[in-house]
């Protein structure tokens, strides 16, 4: 029997929200499998799914029920307005790391010049893209230890038509022949301990090396802290998300590398510390 696309959503919804799932990922893959947007979805509830649409559908919500995240199952996330591949190679965008871009953006227009920008830890592409696009103008380069994750970011390049200079190896040493204007990095800041809190959706089926690092999670913080003072032109900018707990432990360390720089803890729209920007003049 045909459902109404109202029913099968809301029948998706109760079963996700019995396994403590998220249940907004119903949305998102029903407006996958009818291609309508958010609007045209909600304003077309009564409308009948037809067969193939319907099969897709509960095909793909028995997949949601094993905890997969919905941005594998329908193969991409938006972010700063912009469609992204995401597979199991990359981290899915989230929206606090939009403030990043955000935050970057808007700090970095008083840089003079075509602005050299970096995005170390670049895995779907989704920050140094989306800066690109904003900012037409900057040379943009990004840089990921994966192979793996740096084709996801060339096709999320090439599907945005954005001009980005990738590259493989680990952290700045990709970028430590040149003096940069700006270093952006988003790099995995979760410590090991933490892992017994976290949802299965995303310990069990996100790539750990872009989640965790030693050293209570700052120890990516500490290598980019050690290794951008001699790569930074003056005036310049890093910015870099962080977890919520780790605001003073962080801006502690790029305020020992850059002694006469304004460092910055920012918060999300939550009211949780999430970025922390270096603003160098000197």
């Amino acid at each position: 029997m045909t459902e109404k696309i109202h029913e099968a959503f809301n029948k998706a919804k109760s079963l996700l929200e019995s396994k403590n799932l998220d249940t907004h990922a119903a949305q998102l893959l029903m407006e996958h499998v009818t291609q309508k947007s958010g609007a045209a979805l909600l304003a077309d509830l009564r409308e009948p799914l037809t067969t193939k649409q319907q099969t897709a559908f509960w095909n793909k919500t028995d997949e949601l029920l094993t905890g997969k995240p919905v941005q594998h199952i329908i193969g991409t996330e938006q972010f700063y307005g912009l469609s992204f591949e995401v597979n199991e190679h990359v981290l899915i965008p989230r929206p606090e790391t939009e403030e990043l871009v955000f935050g970057a953006l808007e700090r970095s227009r008083k840089i003079p010049g075509k602005c050299r920008v970096a995005d170390i830890g670049t895995g779907s592409g989704a920050i140094a893209i989306a800066f690109k696009k904003e900012m037409p103008d900057a040379l943009v380069t990004a840089t990921d230890i994966s192979e793996a994750a740096l084709k996801v970011a060339k096709r999320n390049a090439k599907l945005n038509g954005a001009e980005v200079d990738f590259r493989l190896g680990n952290l700045a040493e990709p970028i430590e022949k040149e003096k940069w204007d700006v270093v952006l990095s988003n790099p995995p800041y979760i410590a090991m301990e933490e892992s017994k809190q976290m949802s299965p959706t995303v310990l069990d089926f996100e790539p750990h090396s872009a989640l965790f690092a030693d050293d209570d999670g700052l120890f990516f913080y500490k290598q980019l802290a050690k290794k951008l003072p001699k790569l930074m032109n003056k005036p310049s900018l890093i910015g870099v998300e962080i977890g919520y707990l780790q605001g003073q432990a962080v801006s502690g360390l790029f305020q020992k590398a850059f002694p006469k720089a304004r460092v910055s803890v920012v918060r999300d729209v939550n009211g949780k510390d999430r970025m922390i920007f270096c603003e160098i003049d000197e």
